[in-house]
Protein backbone atom coordinates (compact mmCIF):
# COMPACT_ATOMS: atom_id res chain seq x y z
CA UNK A 1 0.00 0.00 0.00
CA UNK A 2 1.41 3.30 -1.11
CA UNK A 3 1.05 6.15 1.51
CA UNK A 4 2.01 9.40 1.14
CA UNK A 5 3.10 11.84 3.95
CA UNK A 6 2.68 15.66 4.19
CA UNK A 7 4.06 18.20 6.39
CA UNK A 8 5.18 21.48 7.49
CA UNK A 9 1.24 23.19 6.69
CA UNK A 10 0.30 25.65 9.39
CA UNK A 11 -0.35 29.64 9.74
CA UNK A 12 1.77 31.82 7.79
CA UNK A 13 2.37 35.83 7.76
CA UNK A 14 1.68 37.39 4.75
CA UNK A 15 5.09 38.11 3.25
CA UNK A 16 6.11 35.08 5.06
CA UNK A 17 7.58 31.89 3.93
CA UNK A 18 6.85 27.70 4.32
CA UNK A 19 8.19 24.97 3.44
CA UNK A 20 6.23 21.37 3.22
CA UNK A 21 7.63 18.53 2.60
CA UNK A 22 6.14 15.00 1.33
CA UNK A 23 7.92 11.30 1.53
CA UNK A 24 6.21 8.37 -0.31
CA UNK A 25 6.49 4.34 0.90
CA UNK A 26 5.40 1.95 -0.21
CA UNK A 27 5.33 -0.09 -3.50
CA UNK A 28 6.72 1.81 -6.02
CA UNK A 29 8.26 1.27 -9.39
CA UNK A 30 9.12 3.51 -12.65
CA UNK A 31 7.92 7.35 -10.54
CA UNK A 32 7.78 9.90 -13.09
CA UNK A 33 6.81 12.59 -11.14
CA UNK A 34 5.96 14.10 -7.72
CA UNK A 35 4.34 17.24 -6.96
CA UNK A 36 1.70 19.70 -4.85
CA UNK A 37 -1.66 20.86 -5.39
CA UNK A 38 -4.08 23.01 -3.86
CA UNK A 39 -7.91 23.47 -3.36
CA UNK A 40 -8.98 26.45 -1.42
CA UNK A 41 -12.65 26.72 -0.69
CA UNK A 42 -15.39 26.37 -3.49
CA UNK A 43 -12.28 26.42 -5.96
CA UNK A 44 -11.39 23.20 -8.35
CA UNK A 45 -7.89 21.47 -7.41
CA UNK A 46 -5.17 23.22 -9.31
CA UNK A 47 -0.96 21.94 -10.18
CA UNK A 48 1.17 24.66 -7.93
CA UNK A 49 4.12 23.12 -8.98
CA UNK A 50 5.72 19.77 -9.83
CA UNK A 51 9.41 18.06 -10.46
CA UNK A 52 10.31 15.01 -12.89
CA UNK A 53 12.67 12.28 -11.33
CA UNK A 54 14.67 13.77 -13.98
CA UNK A 55 14.58 17.26 -12.35
CA UNK A 56 12.06 18.92 -14.76
CA UNK A 57 10.34 21.85 -12.95
CA UNK A 58 6.94 22.95 -13.59
CA UNK A 59 5.14 26.20 -11.46
CA UNK A 60 1.62 27.85 -11.42
CA UNK A 61 2.24 31.22 -12.79
CA UNK A 62 0.43 32.76 -9.29
CA UNK A 63 3.82 31.04 -7.81
CA UNK A 64 6.30 31.27 -10.23
CA UNK A 65 9.38 32.90 -9.38
CA UNK A 66 8.40 32.90 -5.10
CA UNK A 67 8.62 29.49 -4.77
CA UNK A 68 11.00 26.28 -5.73
CA UNK A 69 10.39 22.20 -5.88
CA UNK A 70 12.84 20.31 -5.13
CA UNK A 71 12.80 15.94 -5.12
CA UNK A 72 14.85 13.54 -3.52
CA UNK A 73 14.57 10.52 -5.86
CA UNK A 74 16.73 8.35 -3.05
CA UNK A 75 14.15 8.84 -0.47
CA UNK A 76 11.30 9.47 -3.09
CA UNK A 77 10.30 12.59 -1.51
CA UNK A 78 9.25 16.24 -2.87
CA UNK A 79 9.71 19.73 -0.99
CA UNK A 80 7.80 22.86 -1.70
CA UNK A 81 9.41 26.51 -0.49
CA UNK A 82 7.35 29.30 -0.87
CA UNK A 83 8.19 32.29 -0.35
CA UNK A 84 6.33 35.66 0.15
CA UNK A 85 3.11 34.29 0.27
CA UNK A 86 -0.15 35.99 -0.35
CA UNK A 87 -3.78 35.38 1.45
CA UNK A 88 -5.03 33.99 -1.92
CA UNK A 89 -2.55 31.26 -1.38
CA UNK A 90 -4.31 29.35 1.54
CA UNK A 91 -5.68 26.36 0.59
CA UNK A 92 -4.99 22.48 1.49
CA UNK A 93 -2.22 21.53 -0.44
CA UNK A 94 -2.37 18.12 -1.73
CA UNK A 95 1.28 16.13 -2.26
CA UNK A 96 1.13 13.91 -5.96
CA UNK A 97 3.11 10.95 -7.27
CA UNK A 98 2.87 10.13 -10.63
CA UNK A 99 4.27 6.59 -12.11
CA UNK A 100 4.00 3.65 -13.54
CA UNK A 101 3.64 2.63 -17.57
CA UNK A 102 1.99 3.74 -20.47
CA UNK A 103 -0.64 1.03 -20.09
CA UNK A 104 -0.49 0.81 -16.26
CA UNK A 105 -0.41 4.34 -14.87
CA UNK A 106 -0.44 5.09 -11.29
CA UNK A 107 -1.17 8.36 -9.34
CA UNK A 108 -1.18 8.80 -5.39
CA UNK A 109 -2.45 11.18 -3.45
CA UNK A 110 -1.35 12.85 0.62
CA UNK A 111 -4.46 13.40 2.84
CA UNK A 112 -3.24 16.80 2.60
CA UNK A 113 -2.11 20.05 4.49
CA UNK A 114 -3.66 23.17 5.80
CA UNK A 115 -1.68 26.59 4.84
CA UNK A 116 -3.36 29.74 5.96
CA UNK A 117 -1.61 33.09 4.93
CA UNK A 118 -2.88 35.45 7.67
CA UNK A 119 -2.03 38.81 9.62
Amino acid sequence: QVQLVESGGGLVQPGGSLGLSCAASGSLSAIHSMGWYRQAPGNRRELVASITTGGRTTYADSVNGRSSITIDNAKNAVYLQMNDLKPEDTAVYYCNLQGGTWSRPYEHWGQGTQVTVSS
